[in-house]
């Protein structure tokens, strides 16, 4: 029997087996508030309490015994991929909130494909959990519908656009951590300044580049668009974006790559040319992954509050599930410039 499904051996007119998702949708609550109903969870309120009991009474529902004879408390933690210290550093995050809370973590990878995420969603339906975080917002409608039918709390962390799901989001001030990195190789004597951008369907890309033409304008300078080349986050796209931009007839001689992993694909581009980190070039990342505080030389980057984030995620989400509503549908968390070595004054 799916984790779903309830037995039942009340009236005939209840047609005998009924999902834990139509009592969810008579008493007019969630499926993991249900579901916490008939494990004995104390955080439920009364009323509440009261209208899902008699639904289950209704319809002779019995409890099923389970091997540890309790119901856990379960989140599930959905990433589009996992192979970044990015998103080890967001679990780390969940995990020290989750565990404090006795909530148990299923972490997940999608990885942008549509079979991953359906069958994502099933486990889902299986395990009945209390509440899902999304670091990522690419789902299809479809799966979008089905989230919200089944009434799970939500929580989207670092959005990718406007979330289509009515869901709080959480994020890092992205616009003012690529302003305030321009603004220090700025502050340092440098005008060609290049740019690693992230993908552009991403909200948080577009925004650290909107903060990087802003410093920019602020000084009285426009965007140079050849100074300007397309990345993905990875090592890889940091090592392509910049030999492209060495090649130019005029090369910057500052790069603010948008993710640390790009800006540590760099610093490998700049080796292999016999360039020297900040002596021949400037470099500032962005998100202060652990790693970058021993890269040679320590990075110059912006710190982005991932684990704060995913604590933040995890608050919300137990908050959600409690039938309570956040402080904020929409939250950005600062980020911080951190200066290293890296980067220095301009060659006159």
């Amino acid at each position: 029997m799916a984790a779903h499904e309830v037995d039942t051996e009340g009236p005939a007119e209840t047609g005998g087996r009924i999902t834990i998702t139509e009592i969810a949708r008579q008493a007019g609550v969630s499926v993991p508030t249900v579901s916490r109903v008939v494990n004995g969870r104390s955080d439920v309120s009364p009323k509440t309490r009261a209208r899902v009991e008699e639904l289950l009474r209704r319809y002779g529902y019995r409890k099923r015994p389970t091997a540890s004879g309790t119901g856990a408390a379960l989140l599930d933690l959905v990433f589009n991929d996992l192979d970044s210290p990015w998103a080890v550093e967001i679990i780390r995050g969940v995990e020290e909130v989750a565990h404090a809370a006795g909530v148990g973590t299923v972490v997940s990878a999608i990885h942008g494909r549509s079979g991953d995420a359906r069958e994502w969603m099933r486990n889902l339906r299986a395990r009945a959990s209390d509440g899902v975080i999304l670091v990522t917002s690419d789902l299809e409608p479809v799966l979008h519908e089905e989230l919200r039918i089944l009434g799970v709390p939500l929580v989207v962390v670092d959005p990718a656009g406007s979330p289509a799901l009515d869901a709080p989001t959480i994020g890092a001030a992205n616009w003012s951590g690529g302003m305030a990195a321009t603004e220090h190789l700025l502050s340092l004597g440098h005008r060609r300044i290049g740019l690693i951008a992230g993908p552009p369907r991403l909200l948080c890309s577009r925004a650290r580049f909107d903060g990087y033409r802003a410093a920019l304008e602020g000084a009285g300078l426009t965007v140079d668009d050849t100074l300007v080349v397309p990345g993905d986050f990875r090592p890889e796209s940091g090592f392509a974006g910049c030999n492209a931009l060495l090649d130019l007839p005029a090369p910057p001689t500052a790069i603010f790559a948008a993710s640390d992993q790009m800006a540590l694909g760099a610093v490998e581009a700049l080796r292999r040319r016999g360039l020297r980190v900040p002596e021949d070039m400037s470099l500032v990342g962005f998100d202060d992954l652990p790693e970058v505080r021993w890269s040679a030389p320590p990075l110059t980057t912006v710190r982005q509050p991932l684990a704060d984030m995913g604590k933040l995620a995890v608050r919300t989400v137990l908050r959600l599930a409690r039938d309570e509503q956040p402080d904020s549908p929409r939250v950005e968390l600062g980020t911080e410039l951190v200066v290293r070595a890296s980067t220095a004054p301009a060659a006159r």
